[in-house]
Order: C-alpha cells, then structure tokens, then sequence
C-alpha cells in the first residue's frame, strides 16, 4: 500500500514561538536586499513543533524574464543533496548491508593502495597510512578533496582529470577519481570533498539501481519529496529559479548546471534540484529522528549518530575548508553538527546540524528549539552572507 502524505500543517507565528514583528522583519530584510539587485529572490520556510510558521516568495524566480518567485519554485540545492544521500547509505547500514568500518575498496576496486601526495607539485607519493572507510566518506576525512577548494596540487590534478564535468556517469567518474592522489591520509583531517559522490555509486553497487532511481523508491517517494530528483520534468521547467546573469558585485558569476534535462552525471555530492516544502519534509524526517506521517526510514538512535561530532580531535585541513566548517561545529554523517553554544559567529543549540549548497540553498536542524528552517535562493558569490543573515534573524525572532 501507497502511504499517504498530508501536508505539514501551517501555524502563526506567535503559536509556533516565534515572534510575528521579527519574521516581518527578516521578510523585509530579504526583500531590501532584492530590491537593491543583490538577490533574485528567495522562498523562506520556519517551521516548529511540526508546523509551518513562514512559508512566503519574495522578489523574482527568474529576474531577466519577470518571472515572480513562488513558494513551490524549483532550486538547484547542490551540496544539500550529501545529507539525503548520506540517510540512504545509513538505511543500507541499518539493513546490514554495509559497516562503517567497511574499506572504499570493498566496493570500488580502484581505490585500493591509494597514495598522498606531497611536495610543491604533488608528485612525491607515498602509500596512504590506511584505507579509507564508509565512515570517512560520511564524515569527509577520506583524503578526498574537490578541484574548486584551492590551488593544491592534488586539486590542479582534479582539475586536469575534469573532476568537474558532468560527462561521465558514477561508474564511469570512480574508476578516474580513485586513481587520483590524496591529499591527507584517511581519517588525519576534515577536507570537503567528493567523499558524497563516492557514496553514491556505493549506493548503486549494494542496491543495483541507478543513484537517482534507488532514492526516488527508496526515500524520496516515501517521504513524500514529489519534486527532488536529478532533473526537472517538462511539466516543472516554468518553476525553476535562476540566478542573475552577472554578478551583482562584480565578480565573475558562477556557471550552474542545467537541471532540465536528464544528467549522465547523478551526482550523490551537489546533483538534486527541489523546493522548499519537498526538501522541509526532510528536515521534518530528522526532526522526527527518522520518521514522517508514519513512515520510518531510519531508526531514531541511527539518527542520533549521525547527527553527533564524529570528528573529535580530528583537525581541519588548512585552506578551503576552514571557510566551510565554522568554528564550534564538527561534523556528523552529513551534517556539520554544533558543539559550542558560542564560539561560532551565527547562533544556534549545542546539538543543531545544518549544510547547504553552493547557489546558496541553506538549511538548519534545532533539536533543542524542534525548529527547522530553509531559505531558498540562487546567489552563489553571496551565499556565506545570507546564509549567516537568515540564521541571525531566524534566531532573533524566536520566542523562547
């Protein structure tokens, strides 16, 4: 039977704990910054106690055609895709089908007797101190790196190797990514990297589906997600939001990738689109530590592990990634998780997780508050700064 899927009730403000004059503000915060032509527009979601307390549109889906923003508008969420991935390597877990302690090479031959590379061109190599494990991949302390963190040598080498092309699939992308240098031995520091992507051909070697189709049965029909997927169907291309053609600041704007048509690259990493009710079901499904309108995908102790530090006093690497993991958080099985109730300069509980994308997609879990918020947007060059001003005026406007 085909479990049915009620929409998340909506709630004012002031009955959820929020403060109504404050989530006014924050509106009108965001749409200042529309109306200086910073951003296009943006769909913003709070929600407490399992009820939507804001779900409003704000400026413009598509700014150069007129196209107003709406709340069922379609976002290219990137990196918000490594923790939808990372619960479907832990529903693998759960039906043991996989440990944590499971060598990478187990499943992708090509990573085996991997190597670090040292000196000022990377061509020292030595023989990696350990194999990196599922564990490392969920927690990003594989060794791994993306091409757009720095100018290492080892991420000159991802880019030469066209690690950030789509034009190979994950059977096809693995084989090249596994024979590359590591930058850091498995398990000696945090570097972001494309650990997700190789969780996701993980996913399709237990399960024998392809990426997209194993989520789409396994947990996003489930959860009732209707819209994330891997591209966007005829029927959804008048919903997809756009960013500006140049950027606002004067940057060179970031190229993003063309969700309307089917990608030969399922990228478990940064490849789903979705909007912002679909992708509230899933923080919901967290907040429920595991479950949503009856169905249970996850166990609630699963949920908790993956939710704490997993990095203990495992540094992080110096360079791109310090920007990424704030200071005051580790990081979980998907989520860079918070630790300190200070320290970071956004706020949030000890034991709140969060990610988010690169167009600037953002997303944040509060146990302590049962709060979870989402602001949707397609402003890559100024994504740090609204993702720290949407958690400053979320904060601000709580109640108790």
């Amino acid at each position: 039977m085909t479990p049915s899927h009620s929409p998340l009730k909506a709630e004012t403000p002031s009955a959820s704990g929020f403060l109504p004059d404050r989530m006014v503000r924050l509106q009108s915060v965001l749409q200042d910054e529309i109306n200086r032509g910073r951003l296009p527009g943006a769909v913003v979601m709070l929600a407490r106690h399992g009820k939507v307390a804001l779900l409003e549109s704000l400026g413009w889906q598509d700014a150069a055609r007129r196209i107003p923003m709406q709340t069922d508008s379609v976002f290219r969420i990137y990196s918000m895709t490594k923790p939808i991935v990372s619960v479907a390597i832990m529903m693998l877990y759960e039906q043991g089908r996989l440990l944590l302690t499971d060598p990478v090479e187990k499943f992708i031959p090509e990573f085996a007797k991997q190597q670090v590379a040292s000196g000022s061109d990377g061509s020292v190599l030595r023989p990696a101190s350990r194999a990196a494990t599922v564990q490392d991949l969920l927690r990003h302390t594989s060794g791994l790196s993306y091409e757009f963190l720095g100018n290492e040598p080892v991420q000159r080498q991802y880019a030469q190797a066209r690690m950030g092309t789509r034009d190979r699939n994950n059977a096809e992308f693995m084989p090249a990514l596994g024979v590359l240098p590591l930058i850091n031995d498995p398990g000696a520091v945090w570097e972001y990297s494309r650990s997700t992507d190789v969780l996701g051909r993980i996913i399709e070697i237990i399960s024998g589906q392809a990426l997209g189709d194993f989520l789409q049965h396994a947990l996003l029909a489930p959860l009732g997600m209707t819209t994330t997927a891997f591209s966007v169907p005829p029927t959804l291309h008048d919903k997809v939001a756009e960013p500006f053609a140049k950027d606002p600041d004067g940057a060179l704007q970031m190229k993003v990738f063309d969700i309307k048509t089917k990608p030969v690259f399922e990228s478990g990493g940064g490849g789903l689109a979705s909007t912002a009710m679909d992708y509230t079901r899933f923080m919901q499904f967290m907040l429920n530590r595991g479950e949503l309108d009856g169905v249970r995908l996850l166990g609630p102790q699963t949920v908790d592990y993956m939710t704490a530090d997993h990095l203990g006093a495992i540094p992080v690497n110096a360079g791109g990634s310090t920007a990424l993991l704030m200071p005051g958080y580790g990081f979980g099985l998907g989520f860079a998780v918070r630790k300190d109730a200070g320290v970071a300069p956004v706020p949030g509980s000890v034991g709140m997780y969060y990610w988010g994308g690169l167009a600037g997609t953002t997303f944040f879990i509060d146990p302590a508050l049962q709060m979870c918020a989402t602001l949707m947007i397609q402003a890559p060059n100024q994504r740090e700064y609204y993702r720290h001003l949407f958690r400053d005026m979320v904060y601000a406007a709580i109640a108790d």
